[in-house]
């Protein structure tokens, strides 16, 4: 399902929302439109395997608006903790290489349709780009880590919105070849520098049923 999108321009963008309280003053009121469409959004929304995204990707400008919506993320410090790497069609083929001889490295014995399905992992969304966490050096009285990982979570979740609200699927992967030295060096990553994920956006071509979310009671207690 995918949320009906109201008041928003030809790139799925909400118009005219600033950084302002989405809630008015009397608490009769409270739950505004504007309310009930982030909720919708919200519970809607679900990760998408690449094997069911297909084309047509989304547009330069949606891509660009997905890049926007990341910058919109919580960033103590201002650090800008986060980038993206899209891997571009004509580098697809360069990165099934590297997920099979990542693949090699770890077990040599591997049969050929096990190699061929690593290859094709670069292959399955019409936008693939790699999410990388720029944690840099930590210094004393410095941001930590963990808080950085969060402004790259933030970051993340912004673009699966903004995606879902566009009409497109989105969903992330991993894997063992992600966090492998050809990795690293395949995509130039800088000291300091950690690849967290893929983000995988297209065209739902096969939806699935949505996931149970987990009760409320269950993760939130008080002192």
């Amino acid at each position: 399902m995918q949320p009906n999108v109201r008041g928003t321009d030809d790139l799925g963008q909400v118009r005219g929302v600033a950084c302002r309280p989405a809630w008015r003053d009397d608490a009769a009121a409270a739950w505004t439109e504007t309310a009930a469409w982030a909720a919708e959004l919200l519970s809607t929304r679900c990760n998408v395997s690449p094997k069911r995204l297909g084309e047509p990707g989304p547009t330069a400008l949606q891509v660009q608006a997905l890049f926007e919506a990341a910058a919109t993320a919580p960033d103590h410090g201002l650090l800008q903790p986060w980038r993206f790497i899209v891997v571009p069609p004509q580098r697809r083929a360069d990165l099934g290489e590297v997920f099979m001889q990542a693949l090699i490295d770890r077990d040599p014995g591997a049969t050929p349709e096990q190699l061929q399905a690593a290859r094709e992992k670069a292959h399955r969304a019409p936008l693939l780009m790699l999410v990388v966490a720029r944690l840099g050096q930590s210094t004393p009285g410095g941001v930590p880590d963990i808080e950085k990982m969060v402004s790259v979570g933030a970051a993340v979740q912004n673009m699966l919105l903004m995606a879902h609200a566009m009409g497109l699927g989105a969903g992330l992967t991993s894997g063992q070849a992600l966090h492998t030295e050809r990795m690293a060096r395949f995509f130039g990553l800088q000291p300091g520098e950690q690849a967290v994920c893929f983000v995988n956006v297209g065209t739902v071509v096969k939806a699935k049923p949505a996931r149970l979310r987990p009760e409320v009671a269950s993760f939130v207690s008080s002192l």
